[in-house]
């Protein structure tokens, strides 16, 4: 979901889903941060971190929402999102970097995806392998998805009397 505010910009809610251990967070550290860490601690709820990238088209804010993994809070990750019809989903693979240890090949990620809707990248967070590449095309459909159209309210002034009245359009 994303709002576009007054300067061309754009604000971007992410919300990365998926099972414990599947490198959610260490992808959005080494978007976030430029950092790796080999043994990160498992989210408890969810984590919350911003990050803006700047396009030729416009700057786009990410209020990114790393939800947890565990089963037991897989009840909160609809908190974190809403069914909208102009979202704009990845499938990612990460631990692109583990090819020894795949548990799915490339090719059926991407069938998936295909039959899913959904566009699919393999990263790793580890190696960095198309991390920012991944947040940047991100970006990018978001951007194209949400045109120049502002929203929100503009406030117009009318005086009356001596006094200045302020009203409210959509």
């Amino acid at each position: 979901m994303a709002r576009r505010t007054a300067n061309k910009s754009l604000q971007a809610k992410l919300v990365l889903l998926g099972d414990m251990g599947t490198g959610k967070t260490s992808l959005v550290l080494r978007f976030v941060k430029g950092q790796f860490s080999e043994y990160q601690e498992s989210t408890i709820g969810a984590a919350f971190f911003t990050q803006v990238l700047s396009l030729n088209e416009a700057t786009v804010k990410f209020d990114i929402w790393d939800t947890a993994g565990q089963e037991r809070y897989h009840s909160l990750a609809p908190m974190y999102y809403r069914a909208n019809s102009s979202l704009t989903m990845f499938l990612v693979a990460n631990k692109a970097d583990l090819e020894g240890d795949r548990k799915v090949s490339n090719e059926e990620g991407e069938e998936y995806a295909r039959e899913s809707g959904l566009s699919f990248l393999e990263t790793s967070a580890k190696t960095a392998q198309n991390v920012n590449e991944l947040f940047y095309e991100i970006a990018k459909r978001l951007v194209k998805a949400n045109p120049s159209r502002q929203s929100g309210i503009k406030l117009h002034t009318r005086a009356t009397e001596s006094r200045r009245r302020y009203f409210c359009c959509a």
